[in-house]
């Protein structure tokens, strides 16, 4: 079965004025249907066909270009989209927050060593918030469309909240600002949809 673009299940202008909805639509419509359709024909007729995006990912060739660039990219949108919210963001609580404490001494910390991960990725990529199996949390960046899943990236565990730093996700509304588009970040991040993937991760 192939994969499908996933709905973004609010509107592209719901996270104005953070997000602009220009963007939302290039990066959604374009951008991940892009991937979407280009993984599709990567995998078509090959043993990868009917296998989730995850067991893809882990026991990916990563000389495979057309499944790396294109499987990466459709899963790091994917969740892209899932971690943002314009309503009901949620406050960092319970054992993430705990977590979070333990691993790097307040959610402040935490979101600075995130921040410092996004704006040093040089050129285009990902910075990420990964927990690994009894609940400990990284933090680390990839490049291009590479992420946690894969082999061999030098990071690992998995991930429950990333940013896309390649700049058609942030240059019509902050141009050459990544700090400012990462600022902007936590403006719109849901915080309830984070706290569910960590307990179902650890």
């Amino acid at each position: 079965m192939a994969f499908e673009l996933p709905q973004l299940g609010y509107a592209y202008d719901a996270l104005e004025p953070h997000f602009d909805a220009r963007t939302m639509e290039i990066h959604h419509s374009k951008h991940h249907n892009g991937y979407t359709t280009k993984l599709n024909a990567a995998i078509a007729g090959t043993d990868l066909e009917g296998k989730s995006i995850e067991d893809i990912l882990t026991g990916l060739d990563m000389d495979n270009g057309g499944v790396r660039n294109n499987g990466g990219g459709f899963y790091n949108h994917r969740l892209f989209w899932e971690i943002l919210n314009p309503e009901d963001r949620g406050r960092l609580s319970g054992e993430l927050l705990d977590a979070i404490n333990e691993k790097f001494g307040s959610k402040d910390t935490m979101i600075e060593q995130f921040s410092k991960a996004a704006a040093t990725r040089f050129g285009s990529g990902w910075a990420w918030l990964c927990v690994h199996k009894g609940g400990k949390l990284e933090i680390c960046s990839t490049p291009n469309q590479d992420n946690p899943l894969m082999p061999g990236v030098g990071c690992g565990g998995l991930p429950i909240m990333g940013i896309d730093v390649w700049e058609h996700a942030y240059y019509l509304n902050y141009q050459n600002r990544r700090p400012d588009y990462i600022s902007a970040f936590f403006k719109v991040v849901n915080w309830n949809v984070i706290e569910a993937k960590y307990a179902a991760a650890k």
